[in-house]
C-alpha cells in the first residue's frame, strides 16, 4: 500500500487529493489547486478570437485528433491553449512539487457556491501540472470537469488502513495534528487553523465540531457521493458514450449531443473496463515479477562479486607471497655466494701476510748478520764468507722483486647483481587476462566436487576461474592411455562437463583440460588422476571426488599432503588422485599400506528439507526453522566400515540435535529417529539417548557444547552402529543387526550449526578392539 501513496497525492499541493477533478488529459488535480493555477488569457488568444480570425486549428483540436483528450470541442466547449504569447506579468509562486501557482487575476464574485466552484474570470486558462497541456475554460469553469469519485474512495480506504494520526488539512508547511473536524465543512483543523479559518461566529457558529477520530468514523459511514453529469448536475450518469469515452446521462442523449454516438449500458461497460484493467494488470504483474527476480539476481551478483573478490584477493596474495618467498630464497643464495667470496679473499690476503712476514723476518736476520760481518777486522776470515753472503743478499733481493710486494687479491668484489630485468618484470606485473595484449583464455579449474566415476566411465567437470574477462570459445579434454603414455584428445566443445565411456577396468588414467579461443589456447589445468572400478557388479552409490584439503579441515590427514587420494570404499568404485604438481607421484601404495579405506562425501541439498541452509560446499548445515529438520549425506553405504565426524559450530538455547543414519525415504520434518527409517542419537548439553521408531533407550550422561565433536561409526562387518563424543564412546553399542543401504543423517533446528568431516580413518581403539574380538 505504501508504494501507492504517490498515486494518491496532488502534483500541485503534494497532499492527498481533496475533491479531485479529471482534466481532459486524464490527469487529476484538486479543485482548490486547479483554482490556484488558473491564468487569465489575453482576449486575442482565446479560441473564439482565433476562430474568428481564421488562424487555423487550435491545439485542442490536435489533442482531440491524437486521442489525448476525453472530450470533444463540440461537446464541452473547451479549447486547448498551447502557450502564452508572453510570460504572464502576474507574480507567481511555486507549489511543494515545483509547479508554478498563479493567483487569480481578479477576486471571484460572491456566490452561493464553494470557492472552488465559484465562477472564474473569462478566458481563464489551466495548464496540467503533469503533461503541461493548457486548456481554455468555458463559462462553466471548473464545474465542467468531472469529479473523480473513485479516487476519493481509494484515498479514504488508504487513510483508514494507515490508522495514523490525523493531520490538519490547512497547514501550509508541516501539517500539525488535527484537534477537531467540522462535519459541515468536512475539514480537519488544528487549533491555530481553526481560530484563523473557522472562527466560532457568524454562520460558522452553527457548524458542529467533533473530535478527529469521531470525524473519521462519520466520514467513513457517510454514503459516497454519486457521480453526476457535468452538463446536468442534477442528473446521474446512466449510459456510456463509446466515441467520447465518457459517462453520460439520459438528458445528454435527449438533447442530441450524443444522439449519433454509440452508447452502451453503464454497468456493462463498467464490468468490461474492469476486465480490461485486470488483464492489463496481469501483464504488468508479470513484468513486476520479472523485475523482482532481476533484483534478486542483482543482489546475488553483489554477493557473488564479494565472494569472488575474496577468492581473487586470496589468490593474488598467495601468488605475491610465492614471489616474495622465491626472492628471499634467491637472496639467501646470493648472500651465500658473497660470503664465500669474502672468505676466499680473506684467506688469500692472510696467507700472503703470513708468507711475507716469514720472508721479512728472514731478510731482516740476513741484514743484521751481514752488518755484524762487516764490523769484523779479519780480512782473511771476511773474504772466506763474503762471496757467499753477497750471493745470498742478491738472491734474497731478487725474491722480493718478483711480485712479492704486489697484493694477490683486490679489495673490490668482482660480483655485480643485475636486477634491472627483475625490476622491469615487477613493474610489468599485471593481470594478463585483463590486458588486450593477452587475449588467451585463463586456465580452467577442475570442479572436484562434481567429478566422479562409475564402473569403466568417468565424469569430469570444470569452470573458468573467477573474474576471468577473456571468454573461452571451447575446451579440450585430454586423457592418457591408462598406462602412463601420451595424452590424447577425447573431447572438444563448449560444454563444461564430459563423461568418458569405454575405459579399461582397474586402470589408472591421467586427465587434464585447457581452454581455447581464436587467439590461442590456455595452459593445462592441474592433472587429475583417476582409477576405474575393478568389476561391474557393484550396487553401491557413485562416490564423488573429495573436497580439496585447503577447503576441508580434516581431523586426520595423511602425511603425504601434496596429493589427495580417495581409495575405493566399496567394491567396484573408483578413486581420484589430485596432483598439485606436475610430478606423477602416486600415493596409492602408501595409503594401501594403511589398510584403511575411506569415503568422501557432503550433505545432499536435493533430498534435504527446504528449511535446511547449506554453506561451505555443502559441508556445513543449519536450519531456518525452530522445528527439527533432516538432511542426508550424498553417499549411501551397505558394506564395509565407515566413520565420519561432525563438529558443533553453534549451539544456542540447549537444543537436541540428532545424529545417525537413515533410509533414503526417511521423514524430513521431524527429529531423526521418530520413524522406523532412522537410527540416531539425540543429545543436549547434559545427556544423550538412542532413538529408533520413536523409542528412546540408553540414557547416557555427557552432552555437547559449542566446539564438540560427534563421531558416527557404521560397521557392516559387525552390523553395529556406535556413537562417540569428543573421541570417547557414548554409551554402549547403539544399534545392532544393521543391514541394508544407509545414508549419513542429521536433524537440527535454527539453534544449531554443524560441519561434516569425512575421509577419516576408523579410530585406533575401535580397530584394536575389533581385531581382539
Amino acid at each position: 500500500m505504501e508504494e501507492m501513496e504517490e498515486e494518491l497525492k496532488c502534483p500541485v499541493c503534494g497532499s492527498f487529493y481533496r475533491e479531485p477533478i479529471i482534466l481532459p488529459c486524464s490527469h487529476n488535480i484538486c479543485q482548490a489547486c486547479a483554482r490556484n493555477i488558473l491564468v487569465q488569457t489575453p482576449e486575442s488568444e482565446s479560441p473564439q478570437s482565433r476562430r474568428a480570425s481564421g488562424s487555423g486549428v487550435s491545439d485542442y483540436d490536435y489533442l482531440d485528433l491524437d486521442k489525448m483528450s476525453l472530450y470533444s470541442e463540440a461537446d464541452s466547449g473547451y479549447g486547448s491553449y498551447g502557450g502564452f504569447a508572453s510570460a504572464p506579468t502576474t507574480p507567481c509562486q511555486k507549489s511543494p512539487n515545483g509547479v508554478r501557482v498563479f493567483p487569480p487575476a481578479m477576486p471571484p464574485p460572491a456566490t452561493h457556491l464553494s470557492p472552488a466552484l465559484a465562477s472564474v474570470p473569462r478566458n481563464s486558462c489551466i495548464t496540467c501540472p503533469q503533461c503541461h497541456r493548457s486548456l481554455i475554460l468555458d463559462d462553466r469553469g471548473l464545474r465542467g470537469f468531472p469529479k473523480n469519485r473513485v479516487l476519493e474512495g481509494v484515498i479514504d480506504r488508504y487513510q483508514q488502513s494507515k490508522a495514523a494520526a490525523l493531520k490538519c488539512q490547512l497547514c501550509e508547511k508541516a501539517p500539525k495534528e488535527a484537534t477537531v473536524m467540522c462535519e459541515q465543512c468536512d475539514v480537519f483543523y488544528c487549533d491555530p487553523c481553526r481560530l484563523r479559518c473557522h472562527p466560532p461566529r457568524g454562520p460558522l457558529a452553527k457548524h458542529r465540531l467533533v473530535p478527529p477520530a469521531q470525524g473519521r468514523v462519520s466520514r467513513r459511514l457517510s454514503p459516497r457521493k454519486v457521480s453526476t453529469c457535468t452538463d446536468h448536475e442534477l442528473e446521474n450518469h446512466s449510459m456510456y458514450c463509446v466515441q467520447c469515452k465518457m459517462p453520460v446521462c439520459y438528458q445528454c442523449l435527449e438533447e442530441g449531443k450524443h444522439s449519433s454516438h454509440e452508447v452502451k449500458a453503464l454497468g456493462a461497460m463498467w464490468k468490461l473496463h474492469k476486465s480490461q484493467l485486470s488483464q492489463a494488470l496481469n501483464g504488468l504483474s508479470d513484468r513486476a515479477k520479472e523485475a523482482k527476480e532481476f533484483l534478486v539476481q542483482l543482489r546475488n551478483m553483489v554477493q557473488q562479486i564479494q565472494e569472488n573478490s575474496v577468492e581473487f584477493e586470496a589468490c593474488l596474495v598467495a601468488q605475491c607471497d610465492a614471489l616474495i618467498d622465491a626472492l628471499n630464497r634467491r637472496k639467501a643464495q646470493l648472500l651465500a655466494r658473497v660470503n664465500k667470496e669474502h672468505e676466499h679473499k680473506l684467506k688469500v690476503v692472510r696467507d700472503q701476510i703470513s708468507h711475507c712476514t716469514v720472508k721479512l723476518r728472514q731478510t731482516t736476520g740476513l741484514m743484521e748478520y751481514c752488518l755484524e760481518v762487516i764490523k769484523e777486522n779479519d780480512p782473511s776470515g771476511f773474504l772466506q764468507i763474503s762471496d757467499a753472503l753477497i750471493r745470498r743478499v742478491h738472491l734474497t733481493e731478487d725474491q722480493w722483486g718478483k711480485g712479492t710486494l704486489t697484493p694477490r687479491m683486490t679489495t673490490d668484489f668482482d660480483l655485480s647483481l643485475d636486477n634491472s630485468p627483475l625490476l622491469q618484470s615487477i613493474h610489468q606485473l599485471d593481470f594478463v587476462q585483463m590486458k588486450a595484449s593477452s587475449p588467451v583464455p585463463a586456465t580452467p579449474i577442475l570442479q572436484l566436487e562434481d567429478c566422479c566415476t562409475h564402473n569403466n566411465s568417468a565424469t569430469l567437470s570444470w569452470k573458468q576461474p573467477p573474474l576471468s574477462t577473456v571468454p573461452a570459445e571451447g575446451y579440450i579434454l585430454e586423457l592418457d592411455d591408462g598406462n602412463g603414455g601420451q595424452f590424447r584428445e577425447v573431447y572438444v566443445g563448449k560444454e563444461t562437463m564430459c563423461t568418458v565411456d569405454g575405459l579399461h577396468f582397474n586402470s589408472t588414467y591421467n586427465a587434464r583440460i585447457k581452454a581455447f579461443n581464436k587467439m590461442g589456447v590456455s595452459q593445462y589445468s592441474k592433472t587429475l588422476v583417476l582409477q576405474t572400478s575393478e568389476d561391474t557388479d557393484s550396487e553401491e552409490q557413485t562416490v564423488p571426488f573429495p573436497v580439496p584439503s585447503e577447503r576441508l579441515p580434516l581431523r586426520r590427514m595423511s602425511p603425504f599432503s601434496s596429493t589427495l587420494n580417495l581409495q575405493p570404499s566399496f567394491p567396484g568404485r573408483a578413486y581420484f588422485d589430485f596432483r598439485s604438481s606436475p610430478h606423477q607421484l602416486s600415493l596409492h601404495s602408501s595409503l594401501q599400506s594403511l589398510n584403511a579405506p575411506v569415503a568422501w562425501f557432503a550433505f545432499d541439498p536435493g533430498s534435504a528439507h527446504s528449511d535446511i541452509i547449506f554453506s561451505n560446499d555443502n559441508l556445513t548445515v543449519t536450519c531456518s526453522s525452530y522445528d527439527d529438520r533432516v538432511v542426508l549425506g550424498k553417499t549411501g553405504f551397505s558394506k564395509g566400515v565407515h566413520y565420519w565426524e561432525l563438529t558443533v559450530d553453534r549451539y544456542d538455547n540447549h537444543p537436541d540435535p540428532a545424529f545417525g543414519v537413515a533410509r533414503i525415504d526417511v521423514m524430513k520434518d521431524v527429529m531423526l529417529g521418530k520413524d522406523d527409517k532412522a537410527w540416531a542419537m539425540y543429545v543436549d548439553n547434559n545427556r544423550s539417548w538412542f532413538m529408533h521408531n520413536n523409542s528412546h533407550t540408553n540414557r547416557t550422561e555427557g552432552g555437547i557444547t559449542k566446539g564438540a565433536t560427534i563421531g558416527v561409526l557404521l560397521d557392516f562387518n559387525r552390523k553395529t552402529l556406535t556413537f562417540f563424543i569428543n573421541d570417547e564412546q557414548q554409551g554402549p553399542i547403539a544399534f545392532e543387526n544393521v543391514e541394508g543401504l544407509f545414508f549419513p543423517a542429521v536433524s537440527l533446528n535454527r539453534n544449531v550449526q554443524v560441519t561434516l568431516h569425512t575421509g577419516l580413518q576408523v579410530p585406533d581403539f575401535y580397530s584394536s578392539r575389533a581385531s581382539i574380538a
